[in-house]
C-alpha cells in the first residue's frame, strides 16, 4: 500500500534540510499543522494531484493489496513510486521501506483505513471525511481543586538544587571528519557522504553546521566538562540518543547507541542520579511506538526491556515494571519532590500505530492523573520530564494533558522537555478563560547539531532543600560549544555559558507570569524578540524571524496545546478577523494559515477567505522546511 511510503518518507523528509527560499532557522513554522501525514514535507511539486486523482489511486492500490498480501511485494512497489516520484536517492527509498514494511503496514491494515479517508487527510474534508484519530477524555478526580495560591517569589538565601539537563544527543557512528556537508543525503557529515568538494569545506572534527549529527568523541568531550564543572544535585536526559539515519537502522544498532551513551554518563557522572525519558529516535523504526496491546515481534518489549535493565541502576524496581510496561515512570527523588517521566511517544503524530487505536495509550494519561492526585494529598512537588513537548502532540491527547495540569498547576512544579532542538517553552493558561498563565513547559536545545546549530544544554537551578520548597524552576542557563572556534582547534575546546535567563531577559522570577509577559513584550519590542530568536537557535542563526515567522513562533510559545487557534487570536491573522484575511503570498504565509486554521496544506489548494467574504485558492507547490 502506498501509505508506506507516506509514513516512511515523512520520517526521513522530518530530517532532512529542503531548499525553499526560507532559512533553515525557519523550519519550526509547521509545528502545529494538524495531523500526521500532513507534517510530510517533498521534493517535488504535487500539483498534479487532484482529489479524484487520489482516490483512484489510493482504490486501486487498496484493491492490490487486498488481492497481494506479501509485504515484500508492497515494500518493493513502494520503493519504486518513491523513485519515480523523487522522494529520494533510489539506495534511500529501498531502504526505507524495507525498514518500515513491516510495522508500517501492520498498523495500517489494522487501523481499516479507506482511499477516501487517506486522501481527506492530505486534501483536507473537502475531499472526504476523516475520523482516523478519535476524540476521548480522561476521568479526573472527584476531589475538588484545592485553591490556587499564588506563587511567591523564595527567600534569595535559601538553598538551591542545580540540575543538569540532557536532550537528544544524537550521536552519528559513522561520522567523518572532511566528508560532505553538503549531499544528497538527510544525514551528511557520514562516511558515505561524498568527499567534500575542493570548493567547500569539509565536515568539522567537533561537528558542523549542517544537517550533521555528533562524533563521539563530541560528546565525550561534553561529559568531560560536565565532570569537571558541577556540582549536580541530579540530571535529566529526555532522549533521542541514535543518530538521524532513520532509513538505515535495526534495533541491534540502536541497543547498542543507547547502551554506549548510557555507559558514558556513569564513566563520567559517576554516582550522579540520572532521570531518563524515552525520545522518538530510540526505537526502530523511528517513531514506532505500539501500544503495550500489541505483542510479539511488533511490540516495543525489546527496547522497553532494554533500557530497563541498562537504567536500573538510576531507578527504583517499581519504576523499572512501568517502563518494562509503557516506558514511563515516577519516583520519589526528594521527600517532598516526585519524579514523573512520560513517554511522549504515545501522544506523537508521527508514531503511526496511533492510527490503530489513539485513545490514551498504555492508560498513561490516567496513571499520571493517579500519581498526581497521590501527590496532592501527600503535599508533594512534582516534576514532569519527557521528550515531545505537549503542544506538538495529537489534539486529543494534548488537550487532555492540557486539562490535567489545570486541575493539578498546584502539585506540578515545573515541566522538562526536549525534542525541538531549539531553545523555548510552552504556556498553559487557566482553561476557562485562556488569559490566567498556570504552569510553562521548560523545552530545552539540544546536544547534537542538527540542523545548523551549535551543540548545547541546559542547566536549571529550582528552589532547593527545605521544608516548605516551592521547587519551582528559579533561573536557567544555557551553554554551547561554538563550533566556529571549536573547529579550529585539534584538542582543547571550550564549553561557554550563552546567556542566563533571568539576566537576558530581565525577569524577577520565572513564574508562568513572567513568561507571559514576556511573550507580549516579544511582540511589541523587535529588538527583544530577535535576541530570543538568536538565543533559540543556540547562537547560530542566518536571518532574522519577521512578519509570519515571528508571529508563529510566538504563537508556538502560547500553545500548550496543540491545535486552539483562541490562544493566539491577537497575534495572528487567523481565519476570520473583522477586517478579513490577507491571501497567503508565499510559504512562510501559508504555514502560518495553515497551522492556525486547521486547514492542510500537503499538495492541496488551501482556502482561505479574503475581504468579502471571496474564497481564493492557492496551489501549495510542495516544498517543505525541516522539523527535528
Amino acid at each position: 500500500m502506498f501509505i508506506t511510503i507516506i509514513f516512511g518518507l515523512l520520517v526521513l523528509c522530518q530530517h532532512t534540510s529542503f531548499v525553499t527560499g526560507i532559512p533553515v532557522a525557519e523550519r519550526d513554522l509547521n509545528r502545529n499543522l494538524g495531523h500526521v501525514v500532513l507534517e510530510m514535507k517533498q521534493h517535488f511539486t504535487w500539483r498534479n494531484m487532484t482529489c479524484p486523482l487520489c482516490k483512484t489511486a489510493f482504490g486501486i492500490l487498496n484493491i492490490a493489496m487486498q488481492i497481494e498480501k506479501n509485504k515484500d511485494y508492497v515494500a518493493s512497489l513502494s520503493a519504486k513510486i518513491c523513485v519515480w516520484l523523487h522522494f529520494e536517492e533510489p539506495n534511500i527509498c529501498t531502504k526505507i521501506t524495507e525498514l518500515f514494511k513491516e510495522d508500517v503496514i501492520a498498523a495500517v491494515m489494522d487501523s481499516v483505513l479507506r482511499p477516501s479517508e487517506i486522501c481527506a487527510v492530505l486534501f483536507g474534508e473537502q475531499c472526504g471525511h476523516f475520523d482516523i484519530f478519535s476524540e476521548w477524555n480522561i476521568t479526573l478526580p472527584r476531589t475538588p481543586k484545592p485553591p490556587v495560591i499564588p506563587p511567591v517569589p523564595p527567600n534569595p538565601s535559601a538553598p538551591r538544587s542545580r540540575i543538569l539537563f540532557l536532550t537528544d544527543v544524537h550521536w552519528d557512528r559513522d561520522y567523518a571528519e572532511g566528508s560532505s556537508i553538503d549531499c544528497k543525503e538527510p544525514l551528511c557529515c557520514r562516511s558515505d557522504s561524498s568527499p567534500a568538494h575542493h570548493h567547500q569545506t569539509g565536515a568539522g572534527r567537533w561537528g558542523s553546521y549542517s544537517k550533521c549529527d555528533l562524533p563521539l568523541h563530541t560528546v565525550e568531550n561534553l561529559l568531560q566538562h560536565l565532570a569537571a564543572t558541577g556540582p549536580w544535585d541530579w540530571v535529566y536526559w529526555t532522549g533521542d540518543i541514535p543518530a538521524h539515519n532513520v532509513w538505515d537502522q535495526t534495533r541491534d544498532q540502536q541497543l547498542l547507541e543507547i547502551k554506549t551513551i548510557s555507559k558514558l554518563i556513569r564513566k563520567y557522572l559517576g554516582n550522579l542520579p540520572v532521570y531518563p525519558a524515552v525520545g522518538n529516535h530510540e526505537s526502530a523504526p523511528v517513531n514506532s511506538f505500539p501500544p503495550p496491546f500489541i505483542i510479539g515481534n511488533h511490540s516495543s518489549s525489546w527496547l522497553y526491556n532494554a533500557i530497563a535493565d541498562e537504567w536500573a541502576v538510576w531507578l527504583a524496581p517499581e519504576a523499572q515494571k512501568t517502563i518494562r510496561w509503557g516506558g514511563f515512570y515516577t519516583m520519589q527523588i526528594r521527600p517532598d519532590l516526585r519524579l514523573v517521566s512520560l513517554n511522549m511517544n504515545f501522544c506523537a503524530k508521527e508514531n503511526f500505530w496511533l492510527l490503530v487505536n489513539d485513545t490514551d495509550p498504555a492508560g498513561q494519561l490516567q496513571w499520571l492523573i493517579g500519581v498526581l492526585q497521590q501527590s496532592e494529598m501527600k503535599g508533594e512537588k512534582v516534576h514532569i520530564i519527557g521528550h515531545i513537548p505537549p503542544g506538538l502532540c495529537l489534539k486529543t491527547w494534548s488537550w487532555n494533558y492540557y486539562k490535567i495540569v489545570n486541575r493539578f498547576e498546584s502539585t506540578i512544579a515545573s515541566q522538562f522537555f526536549g525534542h525541538t532542538h531549539l531553545d523555548e517553552f510552552q504556556m498553559f493558561y487557566d482553561e476557562e478563560t485562556l488569559t490566567r498563565p498556570v504552569s510553562v513547559a521548560f523545552i530545552a536545545p539540544s546536544v547534537t547539531t542538527f540542523i545548523n546549530l551549535n551543540p548545547g544544554y541546559r542547566v536549571y537551578e529550582i528552589d532547593g532543600d527545605y521544608p516548605g520548597s516551592s521547587r519551582i524552576v528559579v533561573d536557567h542557563e544555557t551553554y554551547i560549544l561554538n563550533l566556529t572556534e571549536a573547529n579550529m582547534e585539534s584538542t582543547s575546546i571550550h564549553w561557554k555559558r550563552l546567556y542566563n535567563a533571568r539576566e537576558n531577559y530581565e525577569l524577577k522570577t520565572l513564574f508562568p507570569s513572567d513568561w507571559d509577559n514576556l511573550i507580549r513584550t516579544f511582540q511589541k519590542n523587535d529588538s527583544v524578540f530577535q535576541n530570543f530568536w538568536h538565543l533559540y537557535h543556540k547562537g547560530h542563526i542566518s536571518e532574522p524571524c519577521q512578519n509570519a515567522c515571528k508571529a508563529t513562533v510566538l504563537c508556538s510559545l502560547r500553545s500548550g496545546r496543540s491545535g486552539d487557534p483562541q490562544l493566539c487570536l491577537d497575534m495572528l491573522p487567523v481565519c476570520k478577523v473583522q477586517d478579513g484575511l490577507r491571501e497567503a503570498t508565499n510559504f512562510e504565509s501559508l504555514l502560518t494559515l495553515s497551522s492556525i486554521c486547521g486547514i492542510p496544506w500537503f499538495g492541496v489548494l488551501v482556502r482561505v477567505t479574503a475581504k468579502g467574504g471571496e474564497d481564493k485558492m492557492m496551489v501549495e507547490p510542495g516544498n517543505g522546511g525541516t522539523v527535528y
